[in-house]
C-alpha cells in the first residue's frame, strides 16, 4: 500500500477514487510514565515517554486505516493527514485519514 501527503502519486496515475478511509485509536496516559515525564520535564529535554506513545499510536492508526482501504479493494491512499483531539483528562484519540484510490503506472 502506498501511502503519501499529496493529492498525486508521481509515475502513477490514479484510475478510481474509492472513497475516504480513516483509523484511529484512543490512548490513556499511564499514571508512571507521568511521573517520570513530570521529572524530565522540570530539567527540560525531550518526554521519551510520551514520544513513545505517541509513536505507538500513530502506527496502529495508520494500520487501521490501511485495512479499511484494502477492504475498498485500494492499492495506495492519497492526501494522508493527521488530527488529535483530547477525549477525556488523561486520554487521547489520534486519528489518520485519507482518500483511497487505485492506480496504475502511466
Amino acid at each position: 500500500m502506498i501511502l503519501v501527503s499529496s493529492p498525486n502519486i508521481p509515475e502513477k496515475k490514479i484510475v478510481k477514487t474509492l472513497g475516504l478511509v480513516k483509523g484511529n485509536t484512543i490512548r490513556a496516559r499511564h499514571i508512571g510514565k507521568d511521573i517520570i515525564a513530570g521529572l524530565r520535564a522540570v530539567v527540560g529535554g525531550e518526554l521519551h515517554e510520551y514520544t513513545q506513545l505517541l509513536a505507538q499510536s500513530r502506527e496502529q492508526a495508520i494500520d487501521r486505516m490501511i485495512e479499511d482501504a484494502e477492504k475498498m479493494g485500494a492499492n495506495a491512499i492519497v492526501s494522508v493527514s493527521f488530527t488529535t483531539s483530547v477525549m477525556s483528562q488523561g486520554s487521547a484519540e489520534l486519528m489518520a485519514f485519507g482518500t483511497a484510490v487505485l492506480i496504475e503506472d502511466h
